[in-house]
């Protein structure tokens, strides 16, 4: 074997050598690496029960008949006695608006326009409060049957079904409620790692969460609860 031959096959076994200890050396450190890198995955809960504090209640209101012109003087007419009814429960005028009202022509709608329709017009309107009092819409709602009795004809099965009741200040709550779910995920973060002979480190990452408010139930929608989940991922260490 001729000396260059003998050279190169003594260099390429020191490169094979030389390769096979570096991949000891990072199979090693991968193992450490991932030795370090042992997590658990905590959620924490925050919840507040507040109170609603916009409400706005459309009443929705309809009339129906032959001749137009009639159909709409009775809107109109019912229109100022709701407006009247609301302002006497103590609703500011800003707090009130009157929607332009809705007329069906049911003879219109026939092909060939010979049927029977009965009343041929049919219309609705309605008139909404818009206002932070709850108490006062909560209220005015239970009386508006008064109006009823009036001959005034409401749409809708029911009145208080049709009152939407807000909660605007959710953005003053979040700085607190993230605190607290946070505090939350830690306090079981730190339960399993004592559960499982570890010690907790420093967060890897973290999930917020979506605020959802929802009514506290059903007969209760001027009650708010506002939930958020936090989603924390801890290290752990032995």
């Amino acid at each position: 074997m001729t000396n260059p031959v003998k050279a190169a096959l003594v260099l390429g076994g020191l490169i094979a050598i030389g390769l096979m200890g570096l991949g000891v050396i990072a199979g090693n450190s991968a193992l450490e690496v991932k030795g370090l890198e042992r997590t658990v995955t905590v959620k924490g809960l925050a919840e507040r029960e507040v109170p609603a504090d916009l409400a706005v209640w459309p009443i929705r209101f309809a009339e129906a008949g032959n001749d137009l012109s009639q159909v709409y003087a009775a809107l109109e007419r019912n229109s100022m006695r709701i407006v009247q009814f609301l302002t006497e429960q103590g609703f500011p005028a800003a707090e009130i608006s009157v929607a332009a009202p809705t007329v069906n022509d049911k003879l219109a709608q026939q092909y060939g326009g010979n049927g029977a329709v009965g009343l041929r017009y049919a219309a609705s309107q309605a008139v909404t409060v818009r206002s932070s009092n709850i108490d006062l819409v909560r209220a005015s709602v239970r009386r508006i049957a008064e109006l009823g009795k009036t001959g005034i004809v409401f749409s809708g099965s029911e009145y208080q079904g049709q009152t939407e009741y807000l909660f605007t200040g959710l953005n003053a709550l979040k700085p607190q409620m993230i605190e607290e779910a946070t505090r939350s995920a830690r306090e079981v973060a730190d339960k399993f790692a004592k559960d499982s002979a570890s010690q907790l480190g420093k967060i890897r990452s973290a999930n917020q969460g979506q605020f959802s408010v929802e009514n506290l139930d059903s007969s209760t929608p001027h009650v708010k609860k506002v939930r958020v989940v936090s989603t924390v991922e801890y290290y752990l260490s032995d």
